[in-house]
């Protein structure tokens, strides 16, 4: 048997193993037994607790993957799926309706109330994209998109930070909390619409294997054999659109992940062949994620820490590790 081969049976067995224990530890007082006995327990394992991994798995797998494709369009290795502003673009858009509609005095009953923080979050995510989609037709150079989407960022946080310093306590409240990141309290309608748009991004992906590894030595090189880079590229943003976007409207903001864990699967399967690396990278994204959830937990005291916490305590070693190796 390949040693690679290996190292995917070990990390689906790695999933296996953090899922179930994902399942079972809670911030609750309900105790392993009490979960298939009593019918709280199994209220709370299968409303709130299954679905809460599943949404951790899905996310881990979409910001893995993105990360990997921003990381080979602009070859560099610190670039995340939040690189291009769509992340803050998405933040814009929450910020206008958690912030913005109290402070201009809007209302929330009629289309804003069935809208929703995700809702405005997938738009700010589409406005920037129809941007990013705009200028990418335009310019010759990925170093051009990457300044721009940079750029964008940047305006998006100066609103996001002018309706901060306008807002009530309340308001500013409810919107650093949604900065923090969580898997949790997501309903049916939503999980299903993350996991489309996930689906159709990861699909994309899979599509653009060829591309990226025609993309490794360089766009130069990708021309000279005929690729249409400009095509290339527009297909790897709108697949990260959709992978970052949607999670950033029904989770936040994850951060780290995304750029620590192809550097991971790189490392550990020792290959730059996107064949392999893809969903060694979707496999190991979900692995550390539903982790991420699990560590968040804390038994029996009713509180969890917020996962954008946990994420960063688990990514920020593997980044630095890189600039070491890099010196």
């Amino acid at each position: 048997m390949k040693r690679r081969t290996i190292y995917f049976i070990v990390s689906a067995v790695l999933l296996a193993v953090v899922f179930v224990a994902d399942l079972l530890v809670g911030s609750s007082g309900i105790g392993l037994g009490d979960l298939f006995r009593t019918d709280l327990g199994r209220d709370i394992l299968l409303q709130f607790r299954l679905p809460k991994a599943l949404v951790a798995l899905v996310c881990g797998a979409c910001l893995a993957v993105c990360g990997l494709q921003m990381q080979t369009l602009f070859r560099n290795p610190l670039a995340d799926p939040y690189i291009l502003g769509v992340s803050s673009g998405a933040g814009l858009g929450v910020a206008l309706y958690i912030m913005g509609t109290s402070l201009f005095g809007a209302s929330k009953s009629l289309i804003l109330n069935s809208l929703g923080s995700a809702g405005a979050a997938l738009a700010g995510a589409l406005l920037v994209t129809l941007l990013l989609l705009y200028v990418s037709g335009r310019v010759k150079g990925s170093l051009t998109l990457l300044i721009f989407g940079v750029m964008i960022g940047f305006i998006a946080s100066a609103l996001v930070n002018l309706l901060q310093y306008a807002s009530n306590a309340h308001s500013l409240k409810a919107y650093v909390l949604w900065t923090m990141g969580s898997f949790a309290a997501l309903d049916g309608i939503q999980i299903t619409v993350l996991c489309v748009l996930a689906f159709a991004g990861l699909a994309l992906a899979v599509w653009n294997i060829k591309d990226l590894n025609a993309l490794l030595p360089g766009e130069e090189y990708a021309s000279s054999v005929g690729l249409n880079v400009k095509r290339i590229r527009t297909r790897i943003l709108i697949s990260t659109t959709l992978l970052s976007g949607a999670v950033t409207a029904f989770c936040g903001p994850i951060g780290f992940l995304g750029i620590a864990v192809p550097h991971i699967a790189r490392f550990i399967f020792k290959n730059a062949d996107h064949r392999v690396l893809m969903p060694a990278s979707a496999l190991l994204g979900a692995v550390l994620t539903v982790f991420a959830d699990t560590v968040a937990e804390l038994p029996g005291t009713g509180s969890v820490i917020p996962i954008n916490t946990v994420a960063a305590l688990l990514g920020i070693p593997v980044i630095i590790a890189i600039l070491f190796r890099k010196n």
